[in-house]
């Protein structure tokens, strides 16, 4: 890793940066599916845990697998009537898939500067550029900070959401710069504003 959680830092303030584009759900799970790589390998006492899916390529596969269990998932909700937690089954396919790749290639960025076991570009490569680029303090406080940034743009976009609903509606642009502020939302508006809020 850094620690699992730590990824998801650099997913917060991506997040917060393009809310409608990146799914922070979609990063997040599959930075831990990636994870489940090293974690087995620890359980079997093995020296090099970060292997095939610690590479780029391997990392693409787990962010196809990360949205190929997003789109399952959602098309039995119904049926099994699973829980809509954080209203993920209306989250946006192609937000759920940005963020997965995102996830994971930021991943492997991470993991290459603090292992020594990482050979990101492998099978063509078998070097590691970024190894001790930067020490492992300053790599888990570029993931808090970014993490922090993210928290404050959020709160500070709701803020001005929450301070927008209590004016007097006008004709302009909207915050989000797409379509008059008073403009009629398109059918399936609904769905559509609980795939933005998360």
């Amino acid at each position: 890793m850094p620690f699992t959680p730590f990824h998801f830092g650099p997913g917060a303030l991506i997040h917060a940066l393009a809310p409608r584009r990146v799914s922070f759900l979609g990063f997040a799970a599959a930075n831990v599916l990636i994870d489940v790589e090293p974690l087995y390998f620890m359980l079997a006492g093995e020296a090099h845990v970060h292997r095939f899916f610690h590479t780029y390529l391997g990392a693409l596969l787990v962010a196809l697998a990360t949205w190929g269990l997003f789109l399952s998932a959602r098309a039995l909700a119904g049926t099994l009537r699973l829980p809509n937690g954080l209203g993920w089954q209306f989250l946006s396919s192609g937000a759920v898939l940005l963020g997965a790749l995102l996830g994971t290639a930021s991943h492997i960025v991470l993991d290459s500067v603090m292992h020594s076991d990482m050979l990101p570009l492998a099978p063509w490569n078998e070097g590691n550029a970024l190894f001790a680029w930067m020490s492992i303090d300053a790599l888990h406080e570029l993931c808090l900070g970014a993490a922090g940034l993210g928290l404050l743009l959020v709160f500070w976009r709701r803020a001005g959401r929450r301070q927008a609903a209590g004016a007097p509606p006008a004709v302009g642009v909207s915050e989000e710069g797409d379509a008059p502020a008073n403009a009629c939302p398109p059918p399936g508006a609904g769905r559509e504003g609980e795939r933005e809020r998360t």
